[in-house]
């Protein structure tokens, strides 16, 4: 089997930026939430491995590895679908956050807004009711997530 062809059944895939600012590409298995309300991917990188045959005779292979990866240090990659990617800890109910961003120029959004179980969310953000949530739509200080699309669901 091809690498391609592997790649392709194995998945989805997201690129994962190691605590050494290196980049990997992973599967992802599932989102995470823990108590403190930080987001984790739930991963598996295939890194290398040694495989002996039952002759003795070895050879390097792939093995799945189980990683965890701060939401934050995740990116999506173009092409790959994530809607199957269970997500464990995420409160029911119309929760909404919004995330503080970073402005880099004056015209631009200062904050974001999410569904409450979005991986996208960054460190700071506060939790907003549905009501508040909808009139941020209109407010041109805050961008809308085109991961979690909060707007599909409040202008309904």
């Amino acid at each position: 089997m091809s690498v391609e062809e592997w790649r392709a059944k194995a998945g989805p895939w997201v690129r994962a930026a190691m605590p050494d600012d290196q980049e990997l590409d992973v599967i992802l298995s599932r989102w995470t939430r823990t108590t403190d309300g930080r987001w984790w991917a739930e991963c598996e990188a295939i890194l290398p491995a040694r495989y002996e045959r039952a002759d003795g005779r070895s050879r390097a292979t792939g093995a799945p590895t189980p990683i965890s990866v701060p939401s934050e240090r995740i990116a999506p990659i173009p092409g790959e679908d994530y809607s199957a990617v269970p997500v464990d800890g995420a409160i029911a109910g119309r929760q909404w956050v919004v995330e503080k961003l970073h402005q880099y120029a004056e015209d631009a959004a200062s904050r974001r807004l999410h569904r409450r179980d979005c991986w996208q969310v960054r460190d700071e953000h506060t939790l907003v009711p549905t009501r508040e949530a909808a009139d941020l739509l209109t407010h041109p200080d805050v961008a809308i997530c085109d991961v979690c699309s909060p707007d599909k669901a409040l202008r309904r």
